[in-house]
């Protein structure tokens, strides 16, 4: 895939990682740790919602069900509401209409959706520790590919030792906080299998994350995300529907009101990849997102459980900001 076009003269560049300034890059920095942040909070609601709902697939994807579709409502008000959005939502209209924003590229919704669901169909019952081991590394490896093939808003970069370094220790951290929690991957058993979703979807992140950054960069960011909402919750809407011939079923809904807030996580997470990505590109992006996914366990569990903090955690969440830190160290000092 080639590198993104020149804009023409006299017109503004194109923002991606290589027009990006330092400064820039620096002061964006501590969103990209709160993605991350966004991620482990989200995890922990909607598997939560998921083993309140009922039993079954049918208990978990409408646990994923009412977490984008709480989203989607309250992004379609914002939209109703705000000119410059409405805007942005009918530019992408007009541009796959005319053919200049392929189908394909407005898709990324659907890994999204996949995303949400598998929190609620495996956290239950592999813990949001392995849960998070998983999606770390299907997205950490999944981000090189991205990248590596031109599929986000830069173009394509080469893989590159720096990239390797902080890819690997992402993914051991990650690793450390699953053995921090007692979770033993060898004595996994058919958990193993049940792990493949969250890999999967991990995997999908860093594709929905590049293919983001390419729709933001031609229609902006809030109809890129509004789009997101749309094509998951639908996709969704219809795995639910395919539940109903599955074996479970639903309980009334729990009062607690902030079971119902994964929604509201989902709309950050997407709206600030969708800008992030095109400042820092798919692969350092999901390295300082890790980052803030093994930070915001580590601060959770100090407020809810610190009984189960040790000191692999904060062993984990430093390694994980050395391999951030290291990349980036790296990739200054023109190592390849």
């Amino acid at each position: 895939m080639s590198r993104p076009a020149t804009p023409p003269p006299g017109t503004a560049p194109v923002l991606t990682p290589t027009t990006a300034s330092p400064r820039l890059k620096l002061a964006t920095a501590p969103l990209m740790l709160l993605i991350g942040g966004f991620v482990s909070l989200q995890s922990l609601i909607n598997g939560e919602l998921a083993s309140r709902l009922g039993t079954g697939l049918r208990a978990s994807v409408a646990a994923a069900v009412s977490s984008f579709g709480s989203g989607l409502v309250l992004l379609t008000l914002f939209v109703l509401l705000h000119p410059g959005s409405r805007r942005q939502v009918a530019t992408l209209g007009r541009r796959l209409r005319e053919g200049t924003l392929p189908p394909w590229m407005v898709i990324g919704g659907l890994a999204g959706g996949l995303f949400v669901a598998s929190q609620g169909i495996t956290t239950p019952t592999l813990g949001v520790a392995l849960f998070i081991v998983c999606v770390v590394a299907g997205q950490s490896v999944m981000a090189l590919v991205v990248d590596h093939r031109g599929w986000g808003p830069s173009g394509q970069t080469a893989v590159s030792a720096p990239r390797l370094f902080g890819a690997v220790l992402a993914v051991a951290a990650a690793v450390l906080v699953g053995l921090q929690a007692g979770l033993d991957p060898a004595g996994a058993g058919l958990g193993l299998l049940l792990a493949l979703l969250p890999l999967v979807a991990g995997a999908g992140t860093s594709v929905q994350q590049g293919l983001n950054g390419r729709v933001a960069a031609q229609v902006g960011p809030w109809a890129t995300t509004w789009n997101n909402f749309v094509v998951g919750t639908t996709g969704l809407l219809v795995f639910w529907l395919v539940t109903f011939a599955l074996p479970g079923q639903l309980t009334a809904p729990p009062r607690d009101w902030w079971l119902y807030t994964g929604g509201l996580f989902g709309i950050a997470f997407i709206a600030l990849s969708t800008v992030m990505v095109r400042i820092h590109g798919v692969l350092v992006l999901g390295l300082w997102a890790v980052a803030g996914q093994v930070i915001a366990a580590v601060v959770i569990d100090l407020v809810v459980a610190p009984e189960q903090l040790g000191v692999l955690s904060f062993v984990a969440a430093g390694l994980t900001l050395v391999g951030v830190v290291g990349a980036m160290t790296l990739r200054a000092r023109g190592v390849r």
